[in-house]
This record gives C-alpha cells, sequence and structure tokens, in this order.
C-alpha cells in the first residue's frame, strides 16, 4: 500500500478545511430540528403553529437561495474562493447571536437570524466545492469530495448530541437548553475563519483574474508531488480558460449561449432538487415531529437522532473507497432504489399496525421503524448525500462554475422550501402515507439517472465538455496557444514548462464577469 506522501497529506488538509464549510450546513439543518424537540423553545415563542414552524424553516431558504443565485458564484470568482467561505462564516457568526438571543416571544428576530445563515451559507457552500474540486488531483477527486457530505453529518452529529446533552440537564439549564444548542453553532465559523486564509488560492482562480501564473504555480507546488505534474496541469488550465474566453465566453453568457452547458445546468439543477424530495431532507428537519408519531420521550427521540447523525458519518465514508473505483452513476441509482424501498417498508410498518392509547406505537414496531429510517440514511449518504455534490463540482467549464454551482447547489433549498412548506401539515394530516410519496420520486430519480446522467469519474476538469457533446477545451486551447502537445508541457532545467508565462499571458484575458 503507497504511503501517503507530505504534498498529498496537505491537499487533505486543504480540501477538509474547505469542506467544513458543510459542518455549517449539517448543524443548522439539524439544530432546527432539535429546537422543535424542546418544549422550553416552544413556550419562548408562544408555541407556533405547524404553518408558523414551516415558515422559520422557509426563513433559511429564502435566504440561502438569494445569496447562491445571484451572489455565491460573483463574490467566489471576483473575490476568489477563499473569501466565498469566509464571507459565509461571518453572516454565520451574526446570524447565531441573533438567534440564541431574540427577545422573548420575538419570532421576527429568530426569523432574521435564519435568513442571515442561509445568506452565510449560499456563499460558503458555493465557494467549498469548487475550492476542493480545483485542487483535487482528477483520480482521488471523488474520494477527497465524500469528505464533503461527510462534513454535513459531523454538524448533525454535533447538533444532536449537544441538543441531547442538554436535554439531560433540563432542570439546571432552564431555557437555555436551546440556547446552548444555537450558540455552539459558533464553533466551525471561528475554526474555518483562523485557518482559510492561510491555505492556497486555486491556480484557476489565478490564471482566470489576472493571468498570475507564477501564483499558480505556486499554489500548485504546494499540492502536486512533481514538478512536471505542476507544470502538465498549468498548461492545461492555462489552455482552457483561453478557448472558453476565444470561443466560448468568458462570462456567466455562457448559461445560457453554449448548448452543452445549459445541458449540464438543466441535469445539475434536476439532480440537486432530487436530492432534497428523496425524503432525507425532510427527515434531516422534521424527524423529531416524525418520531413523535411513534414515541413519546422528548430523550428518546434526541438519542435517535444522536445516533443517525453518528451512523451518518460512518454511512458517508463508505462512498470514499466506491466512488473513484465504480463512478458516480451507479452509486446514484443503487441509492435511489435503496431509499424506495425503505419508503414502503417505513409506511406499510406503520400504516399497517395499531397505534397505542398513548398515542404511540409498540416497542417492537418503534424499532423497526428507527432501523428502516437508518437503512434509509445507508442508501442515502453515499449516493444522493454526497455524490450529487461530486458531480455538481466537477462537470462545468471554468468560465461558468462558481455561479453554476452556486446555482445548481441551491435548488436543493428551492425544492426544500416547497417540501418544508407542507409537509408539517401534510404529516399531520395522512401520517407516514406521506412517506409513499417519496418511495415514488425515489424510483423516478434512478430512471433519470439512467437515461440522462453520463459518468464523470477520473475525467480532468478541463475535459469534462467532451462527455457533453462539446468540444475538449484543453486541446482547442492548446491549438490557439500554439502548443505541440496539449496534454504535457517539457520541463526545463530551471523547473519552468515550455511555455512563456508572458506570452502566455497576452493571450488570456481576465475575465469580466
Amino acid at each position: 500500500m503507497e504511503l501517503m506522501g507530505q504534498k498529498r497529506a496537505y491537499n487533505w488538509y486543504i480540501s477538509l478545511v474547505a469542506a467544513a464549510c458543510m459542518v455549517l450546513y449539517g448543524y443548522d439543518a439539524s439544530v432546527y430540528n432539535a429546537l422543535q424537540n424542546s418544549d422550553h423553545w416552544k413556550a419562548y415563542f408562544n408555541h407556533l403553529s405547524t404553518e408558523m414552524v414551516g415558515a422559520v424553516n422557509t426563513a433559511y431558504t429564502v435566504g440561502a437561495i438569494v445569496s447562491g443565485f445571484f451572489f455565491g458564484g460573483p463574490v467566489a470568482d471576483y473575490f476568489g474562493r477563499r473569501v466565498g467561505m469566509a464571507s459565509g462564516c461571518v453572516f454565520v457568526i451574526m446570524a447565531t447571536f441573533m438567534q440564541a438571543f431574540a427577545p422573548r416571544g420575538d419570532i421576527g428576530c429568530f426569523i432574521a437570524g435564519r435568513v442571515f445563515i442561509g445568506i452565510g451559507q449560499g456563499l460558503a457552500l458555493t465557494a467549498g466545492p469548487i475550492y476542493i474540486g480545483e485542487l483535487a488531483p482528477p483520480h482521488i477527486r471523488g474520494k477527497i469530495m465524500t469528505f464533503w457530505q461527510m462534513f454535513y453529518s459531523v454538524g448533525s452529529f454535533i447538533a444532536y448530541w449537544v441538543s441531547y446533552a442538554c436535554g439531560q440537564h433540563l432542570g439546571s439549564l432552564g431555557e437555555w437548553d436551546w440556547k446552548m444548542v444555537v450558540i455552539f453553532q459558533l464553533l466551525m465559523p471561528i475554526i474555518i475563519l483562523a485557518q482559510v486564509f492561510f491555505i492556497p488560492e486555486t491556480p484557476r482562480w489565478y490564471i482566470k483574474h489576472g493571468a498570475r501564473f507564477d501564483q499558480a504555480r505556486a499554489s500548485l507546488r504546494r499540492v502536486r508531488e512533481t514538478e512536471q505534474d505542476v507544470e502538465d496541469e498549468l498548461l492545461a488550465v492555462r489552455e482552457a480558460v483561453e478557448f472558453e474566453n476565444e470561443a466560448i465566453s468568458g462570462s456567466y453568457a455562457a448559461l445560457w449561449k453554449d448548448r452543452t452547458v445549459r445541458k449540464r445546468m438543466y441535469l445539475a439543477l434536476i439532480i440537486n432538487a432530487g436530492q432534497q424530495i428523496t425524503g432525507q431532507g425532510t427527515l434531516n428537519t422534521y424527524s423529531s415531529i416524525v418520531y413523535k408519531k411513534v414515541f413519546t420521550s422528548s430523550s428518546q427521540i434526541n438519542l435517535i437522532n444522536a445516533l443517525n447523525a453518528t451512523f451518518g458519518i460512518i454511512f458517508t465514508l463508505s462512498c470514499a473507497p466506491i466512488v473513484d473505483r465504480f463512478g458516480r452513476k451507479p452509486l446514484l441509482i443503487v441509492g435511489a432504489i435503496g431509499m424506495a424501498i425503505c419508503m414502503v417498508i417505513v409506511a406499510a410498518v406503520d400504516t399497517e399496525t395499531p397505534t397505542l392509547a398513548n398515542g404511540a406505537k409498540s416497542e417492537s414496531v418503534g424499532i423497526s421503524i428507527v432501523f428502516l429510517l437508518f437503512l434509509f440514511a445507508f442508501f442515502y449518504k453515499p449516493s444522493w448525500g454526497a455524490t450529487v455534490w461530486i458531480w455538481t463540482s466537477e462537470v462545468f467549464s471554468m468560465n461558468v462554475r462558481a455561479q453554476a454551482v452556486g446555482m445548481a447547489s441551491q435548488t436543493q433549498n428551492v425544492a426544500n422550501a416547497i417540501v418544508q412548506q407542507f409537509f408539517p401539515t401534510f404529516l399531520n394530516n395522512c401520517g407516514f402515507y406521506a412517506f409513499y410519496m417519496f418511495a415514488g420520486i425515489n424510483v423516478l430519480l434512478a430512471l433519470f439517472v439512467w437515461w440522462f446522467i453520463p459518468e464523470t469519474k477520473k475525467v480532468a476538469l478541463e475535459e469534462i465538455d467532451v462527455l457533453f457533446g462539446g468540444s475538449n477545451h484543453v486541446e482547442k486551447g492548446g491549438d490557439l496557444l500554439g502548443v505541440e502537445d496539449a496534454h504535457h508541457t517539457t520541463v526545463g532545467a530551471d523547473h519552468a514548462g515550455s511555455i512563456d508565462d508572458k506570452a502566455a499571458a497576452d493571450h488570456v484575458q481576465e475575465v469580466k464577469v
């Protein structure tokens, strides 16, 4: 077994710093779920109606959608991937104080905090996966991106275990049982801010902005093993940028002008929306309400949520050894089929068994439902959880990558907002029959992937367009630059590539977005 070298280890480190942005998302999605299980939180805000519970969750979604669609891409493109991540963290810190110290009964202040968190996550979740994708080597890109989704589970893990611990000390904490859960949200953005400006910016961003080849080369030297690897990748990026600027469009206009980019955008929008309507998005937000249909003990529900988050980390890690071996497409298909089966059985177990006098189910039925929902997570985490992010972050060409990833990823929140707004009422009126809907959706998603989604494993980012009927940006860019071999350059004694940086800079124009 090959030992990990110093540069490969550093590549993992900087990728994990960026992946920590996903902890923000996982924590927030889970913390609101946990708060709904707190009697003190309910009393503090005067026992909200089911419609208002949905509205509070939707407030976050609105902030995330606006930020992701209109600000995430431009911030990551104009100011850099690191600034995108950092600015998102600042918004989360401000929002945490707004929520934790909202005046009693002032749900408006709490909702404003939810909007701010949405804005912060729209910025951070656009820049983070782009940063990882642009610095990770192609042959392990999927494996590294697996940790992006795993950190979502880490966020849930922290939120639910903090909630469980606070729930065990209700007498001494009082209403601080829910405030402590909210305040712990400060932990990860502070950790990210302490490190993000000490990791390198991506070489693709340096070349797009001012053709700063020396800085791009310095970034690559920190994460690539040999000088030949550095120069070959630098050449490929130069060629791709040159072709995109000269032959397509260096701006976001390519999102609707380029037929192959439009195709990718449609596919990415659908699978990102699909990720949230598999049923997992609903369970992340409303599992406490779902489990109250089965269990009566709040402490028991807190423990189940915490265990689910713990197993979620393990389930997501199972993606790492297989995503670059078997590919993205098989994981998505198998995951969707597995989730559909779980949802059918969950609905049948609940609806076909008697409810006890106290409103709960028998212990054996409760255990069965918990097991099936854990099994659902087993299928979701490595497939539609991790793989959708991997696929989305690697299919767009560099000229539109930031904006496209921001828009596609926020489609998750668009779909989530629609489902989450009506789900509490749907569950209240129809009970577990609601899960049959998710089963049908998962079957349709499996068929969609089978027919329309191409495999992207181990394809270089600059050559991904070929899979969608487009040109090879590396080879076309090589023609424009007059390069004999578009994929390799000759490294001289001074460790410089065969293409003169100044001459290349005359070709590569700064992108005007």
